[in-house]
């Protein structure tokens, strides 16, 4: 998915589920019937997995990834995200 593909859901206290798979083959992000899956070359070990998923999504969104907030899933494959 290309920068800035999720902009229009980068609204300030949106919260932004995603499905993750790591140690795929390549980083990527898919959307779906509404759904976002993340997938992401890193191994799920003392979080790494989840950074990466953190930095490919607020690419995707277009905003830092400071402005990105982990609020459920950290050691799950089903996170969510807050904006702002």
């Amino acid at each position: 998915m290309e920068k800035s593909a999720l902009s229009y859901l980068a609204i300030d206290g949106a919260e932004i589920a995603v499905r993750v798979t790591p140690k795929a083959s390549r980083n990527r992000i898919t959307c779906e019937d509404g759904n976002i899956r993340v997938y992401v070359t890193t191994v799920p070990e003392g979080g790494k997995a989840t950074k990466e998923v953190a930095k490919l999504l607020a690419r995707a969104l277009g905003v830092p990834k400071s402005h990105l907030t982990l609020i459920r899933g950290a050691t799950s494959r089903d996170k969510v995200f807050r904006v702002g």
